[in-house]
């Protein structure tokens, strides 16, 4: 008895901190336990809706080449390109599709803040290039700031210009030429005339990280790969003590002179603030798209339909529940209130785990935590229906309820676990662009069966065996309050 007091005691505090952590008020915390000033403690309580409920941004990008200048394998690196920066900006349950054959991607972006952001992040190709300034030491911190052309830039506008020409649009060189003359031209090499050589781009790197930088602002340390390295380690000891611009879709960020050989990495500096930073580490951590994608439309998408579709799925699950609740109570009395019991418990616990994990709620996650919630019943149920062989057998009451959960608890394993196994396979190819939706339904569904094994057998067992101590001499001569 004193081990499921314990229990109960346990049970409530449980119950009380995923009360707490469910009501929609709560919001994270932040403890200073040591009344330092400092941070000791915090906790992170979001809850996470997805485009359906939400709203949110449709974006729909378009290749920016000619059909025959990429592959399909491109366009869909391209899509998992964009599917990093997306999760790196923090947004969640993102669909990124690509639509065969059109040359586009279809990306739908949940709860943004800022849409103008999002847009300019996902469609840069964040084209960083060392260019060579070597011979240039007197001139190079007037290019700072400034527009240059490059030879690699050169490759690229010849692939838009063909693509262009490809589409036959008019209007789209028309207005490519407007928007050219209303900017001064790129800065070519004052001492040949020609664009600036590019060393090595982007594509070269291997990792970028913001940092600060001890003489003010903000700089990006960055590691090359073995391959960058072969091309920018022979240059950099090649023109020691010369510059060498560091330039990003054009603009040159920096000119630092060359002090030594650099075959594993360096640092990117330019006084950044620690927004421009983060962000263009992020781009280059996310590395460059290998082709340049334009947005060709973008749509708001409201979430009245996702406020229309909670309020029915609440409605449904809320009559589910009294539905079950009066089952239970029927069928299986004093056992139905402990399930009754164990169920709401079950009902916190899913709710303060999305809001801590987060999990971002989306129509088909709701339908994975309702189907959890059958699965709950579904474990009672075992339990209850082997008590009440045992009861019939002729045992006693107490040694009916420790038979009862301890031979149906291989069932409940058992089911619960291949029922995972599935979520995860589910899960697994959830992460192919376009599909992502199934994982919210996976996580909710094997979050489910997780808190299931723990509110059947323990939580309904507790209540059951502290209802029953308390009830036990009625229960002897009425067995029919077992449901018996």
């Amino acid at each position: 008895m004193k081990s499921h007091l314990g229990w109960l005691a346990a049970v409530v505090l449980i119950a009380v901190f995923a009360l707490w952590v469910s009501l929609p008020d709560t919001e994270s915390v932040a403890l200073d336990l040591n009344n330092n000033g400092e941070i000791d403690f915090a906790l992170n309580i979001e809850q996470r809706l997805g485009l359906d409920l939400v709203g949110g941004l449709r974006v729909l990008l378009r290749a920016d080449l000619p059909a025959g200048a990429y592959t399909a394998a491109d366009l869909q690196q391209a899509a998992n390109n964009v599917s990093r920066r997306i999760d790196a900006l923090g947004l969640t349950e993102p669909t990124i599709e690509v639509l065969q054959g059109s040359g586009r991607i279809l990306i739908e972006l949940p709860g943004i803040t800022d849409p103008q952001r999002a847009i300019e992040t996902i469609q840069q190709t964040a084209l960083l290039e060392f260019v060579d300034f070597a011979g240039l030491r007197a001139q190079s911190g007037q290019f700072i700031g400034q527009r240059i052309l490059t030879s690699e830039q050169v490759i690229i506008n010849e692939q838009r210009r063909a693509a262009q020409n490809a589409a036959g649009t008019a209007s789209t060189t028309e207005e490519g030429s407007q928007a050219a003359s209303s900017e001064p031209a790129p800065l070519v090499n004052p001492l040949t005339n020609q664009p600036f050589r590019t060393v090595m781009t982007g594509a070269g790197l291997q990792a970028a990280a913001a940092q600060l930088d001890p003489q003010g602002g903000w700089l990006i340390q960055f590691e090359l790969t073995p391959e960058g390295g072969q091309v920018f380690g022979p240059y950099t000891a090649a023109n020691i003590g010369e510059p060498m611009a560091i330039v990003l879709d054009g603009v040159v960020l920096s000119a630092p002179v060359i002090q030594a050989e650099l075959p594993t990495g360096g640092v990117i500096t330019g006084r950044f603030t620690e927004e421009e930073a983060k962000t263009l580490a992020l781009q280059l951590r996310s590395g460059a798209l290998p082709i340049p994608l334009s947005v060709e439309s973008t749509e708001s998408v409201g979430a009245s339909l996702g406020q229309e579709s909670v309020a029915r799925s609440v409605r449904a699950g809320i009559i589910g529940v009294c539905v079950i609740f009066a089952f239970m109570l029927l069928y299986y009395r004093i056992p139905g209130l402990a399930a009754a019991l164990a169920l709401l418990m079950f009902i916190l616990i899913n709710l303060a785990a999305y809001k801590l994990i987060p999990v971002t709620l989306t129509l088909p996650a709701i339908t994975g935590f309702l189907i959890g919630i059958g699965t709950a019943v579904d474990g009672n149920i075992l339990i209850f229906e082997r008590i009440k062989e045992e009861l019939r057998g002729g045992a006693a009451i107490d040694s009916a309820l420790e038979a009862g959960f301890h031979r149906a608890w291989n069932s409940i394993r058992d089911s619960n676990f291949s029922t995972i196994i599935i979520c995860a396979i589910l899960f697994f190819f959830g992460q192919t662009p376009g599909a992502s939706i199934v994982s919210g339904f996976a996580v909710t569904l094997a979050l489910s069966l997780v808190i299931n094994l723990f509110t059947a057998v323990i939580v309904t067992r507790t209540f059951l065996h502290i209802m029953v101590a308390v009830l036990h001499r009625p229960l002897m001569s009425r067995q029919w309050l077992l449901g018996v």
